[in-house]
């Protein structure tokens, strides 16, 4: 063979290899569809667990994954949780470049070894360690390699073949091996509208799955893409063993064995809440008392030790500290209410602004938050304990309208907490404006807001003056040119939970005067001035979490120069999202009545319905602008 066909022999075969599919080290052998929407590709993660008895499994992983742009660094998932239950045997990473070709190798003590919780957590005995990269050029492939001995089984990691929006997966693999005698759950959701095989119960395989784009009012993404939970009926939680067959037998674990025994007070307590409560006519009044004696004792920090976070911190050492977390200060709550004969119950949650529930029907280690429950007439009253301010009863935008895992002697039970209606999340606004001849305004505006809308504006009390004034002229109303604030008066009735803002603004050269006349715009304080985006092809259902009312009327006065020439007809749209309504009417010769109604519904609607509710959208921040044409009689 001669040279030259010697080299077009070995150009032939390294180009063969570079782009072989066998190459997933390379980015230029990604097909072209899962980079769509893109910022990072696993090209192939192989993850093993194998569980060896009950309170003890070992987990390896390997991960090859392609970081596409600089949005996409974040997406490498070089990182690996531990403490002294935890022990990481291997961890590494290499990294490669465009052509596969390494450029950097990290070994277990170049990774970054952290506290796992931020500095608002006052101990912790969880760790991190992670990989601290900084690319020089994209596109580029980590090789992340990790085997890890956990001699705690509570948590057996998940499966989730697509991690996250803008990840899409060319291989994936979880596979689960069971040579201990117990029994092992498992329950996979959203598989059927993926490429997922399943090879057994334990054991699945993806490959080809798309980058998703988020949607706005998208539901969760946990709703609707691939998701695999696994759970031992038999487990240890650091020491602790548990069954869990069923949320009755999980129940009965936590309250035998994380929370009995942590409630104990000291004497001094029970004798100050007894006298506290002596002349309380009902239970619901104790509990009332003991609420903000709760409050006003303590204040929360978060604690993370003990079995793996989820064991509250015994009652008498909270009330000895002052602080608690989240678990501890609930706990701390119920042993108060115990000691005055409230029955209450600990339960354990999803904490969020986004609705989360508990599977009903899995049963596993869930929840990230914990509250307390009061039973009340077939129904519950839910305390949150990790306030100061919030009013008694009051969870909205946090721990409402989701399942909740109630902890009793006899097990637990899930219970839905409280849903705000749509007319209780109500914002009623009044305001008298005073309309001059240069289109100045003077106005005086009574905001009420309860429901959920009312922790949207509780809080602005205890800001200063500064924060208070930028809250109106920089956020709320920031719309209106050239405001300024006269002043400003707050009352927080946390009895009926209803929050009223009392401002008085003046505003030079509202209205627009221009050849003899003013154009107007009577919505001056609650106007939507944008609406949801557009999509040419939506690919997901949306969802309304928490409907609302608005109800605005406002008393336009002018100056005697002025009179009214032209005002809109009255609008009104009903539809399944909500209602709108805009009236204005003259009542004198100098005197307006504008009124407004916004009402949008909960609910969840199907992708085909959203240019619907855009348009619904459209309408509304259309007719908030409409404007009465002012003439001036100077």
């Amino acid at each position: 063979m001669n040279n030259k066909n010697f080299v077009s022999v070995l150009l032939l075969f390294l180009t063969f290899n570079l782009y072989s599919q066998d190459n997933l080290y390379s980015s230029l052998t990604i097909d072209p569809e899962l980079t769509k929407n893109a910022n990072a590709v696993v090209r192939n993660e192989t993850i093993g667990i194998e569980v060896k008895a009950y309170n003890k499994m070992v987990y390896t992983n390997k991960r090859i994954i392609t970081i596409l742009n600089k949005a996409g660094n974040k997406k490498h998932g070089a990182i690996m949780g531990y403490d002294n239950k935890i022990n990481i045997k291997k961890i590494e990473a290499v990294i490669y470049n465009e052509f596969g070709k390494e450029i950097k190798k990290i070994k277990k003590n170049d990774f970054v070894d952290v506290s796992a919780v931020d500095g608002g957590t006052l101990y912790s005995d969880s760790r991190i360690k992670y990989l601290d990269y900084t690319p020089i050029n994209y596109p580029y492939t980590i090789v992340f390699e990790t085997e890890v001995e956990y001699n705690s089984t509570a948590f057996i990691p998940s499966w989730r073949p697509i991690e996250g929006f803008y990840v899409s997966t060319q291989n994936a693999e979880y596979k689960i091996i069971n040579t201990s005698n117990v029994e092992i759950k498992v329950k996979a959701t959203n598989f059927n509208s993926f490429n997922i095989e399943k090879h057994s119960n334990y054991h699945y395989t993806a490959k080809g799955l798309k980058a998703i784009k988020p949607e706005s009012y998208s539901p969760s993404f946990r709703e609707y893409t691939p998701y695999l939970r696994a759970a031992l009926t038999t487990f240890d939680m650091e020491g602790i063993k548990g069954v869990n067959n069923d949320w009755d037998d999980f129940g009965k674990w936590v309250y035998n064995d994380l929370t009995k025994n942590t409630q104990v007070l000291p004497q001094k307590v029970k004798d100050e809440i007894k006298t506290l409560t002596t002349n309380a006519e009902t239970d619901i009044d104790k509990a009332k008392i003991i609420y903000e004696y709760m409050q006003n004792k303590t204040r929360y920090i978060s604690v993370q030790v003990g079995i793996g976070g989820w064991k509250p911190m015994l009652a008498s050492d909270v009330d000895r500290l002052g602080y608690g977390d989240c678990k501890g200060l609930s706990n701390y709550t119920k042993a108060l209410l115990d000691e005055v004969g409230v029955e209450s119950h600990y339960a354990i949650i999803y904490g969020g602004k986004g609705i989360r529930d508990f599977d009903k029907d899995f049963s596993v280690v869930q929840g990230n938050h914990a509250i307390l429950g009061i039973p009340n007439n077939n129904d519950y009253i839910w305390l949150e304990c990790t306030s100061q301010t919030v009013p008694f009863g009051y969870n909205a935008n946090f721990t409402d309208d989701r399942d909740a895992l109630v902890i009793t002697p006899d097990g637990g039970k899930i219970v839905h907490t409280k849903i705000y209606k749509t007319s209780d999340n109500l914002q009623a606004s009044k305001a008298v404006i005073n309309l001059d001849s240069k289109g100045n305004v003077l106005a005086q505006i009574t905001i009420e807001s309860s429901g959920t809308q009312y922790s949207y504006h509780e809080g602005l009390q205890n800001e200063i003056l500064k924060d208070q004034e930028l809250h109106y002229k920089a956020d709320y109303w920031d719309d209106i040119n050239k405001l300024e604030i006269v002043s400003m008066a707050f009352d927080n009735n946390k009895d009926s939970i209803v929050f009223t803002e009392n401002v008085d603004v003046s505003v030079n050269k509202y209205a627009l005067v221009t050849g003899g006349r003013m154009l107007f715009e009577p919505n001056m304080f609650n106007k939507i001035s944008d609406a949801p985006p557009r999509y040419r092809n939506r690919k997901l259902p949306f969802e309304i979490e928490r409907g609302f009312t608005d109800i605005d009327e406002y008393k336009i006065i002018l100056s005697n120069k002025l009179e009214v020439e032209a005002i809109q007809d009255d609008v009104l749209i009903e539809n399944q999202f909500g209602i709108y309504s805009n009236t204005i009417k003259k009542t004198s010769d100098s005197t307006l009545l504008f009124k407004r109604t916004f009402i949008l519904n909960k609910g969840t609607f199907n992708k085909e319905d959203y240019k619907a509710f855009r348009a619904f959208w459209l309408k509304v921040v259309k007719h908030d602008k409409s404007k009465a044409v002012i003439k001036l009689n100077i």
